[in-house]
């Protein structure tokens, strides 16, 4: 049963298991959004490539959770829902964060390249706070 509550927060919460398959070494993504309380949405999906570290796979996991607010804010806009909040992403990879808000591309990131400029974009162009796992921070 979703319920109303007064303080409404739209956020994401993200994790992988870095190369968990181990017949082929692929991670598996996850995420669930929550609208106040409420669980909207959730998912676990297993890489297409394999991830040399467990920073990448967090950040893939990280760009699946960003599209998944995305969504979520137009389809409330769709319901005339107007969302000038900021929405939050929770992910527990410190280096995974720090990839996406250092604005100077590594030799040692650029096979994460695309997930690194849309993740980015996103953060400096919406209303989108990424958090650390340890839930009192933002980096």
């Amino acid at each position: 049963m979703y319920k109303k509550h007064e303080n409404l927060k739209l956020e994401c919460y993200t994790d992988a298991d870095h190369a968990g398959d181990l017949t082929d070494r692929r991670s598996t993504s996850g995420y669930c959004t929550l609208l106040g309380r409420n669980l909207v949405t959730w998912r676990s999906k297993k890489q297409n490539v394999v991830s040399r570290s467990c920073a990448e796979t967090e950040f893939r996991s990280m760009a699946l959770g960003i599209c998944e607010l995305l969504w979520i804010k137009i389809i409330l806009e769709d319901l005339r829902i107007k969302w000038e909040e900021p929405m939050r992403l929770y992910c527990d990879n410190k280096s995974a964060i720090g990839i996406a808000h250092n604005s100077v591309q590594h030799d040692r990131t650029k096979h994460v390249e695309v997930d690194k400029h849309f993740i980015k974009e996103k953060i400096e162009w919406t209303d989108l706070h990424t958090l650390c796992a340890y839930w009192g921070t933002t980096c």
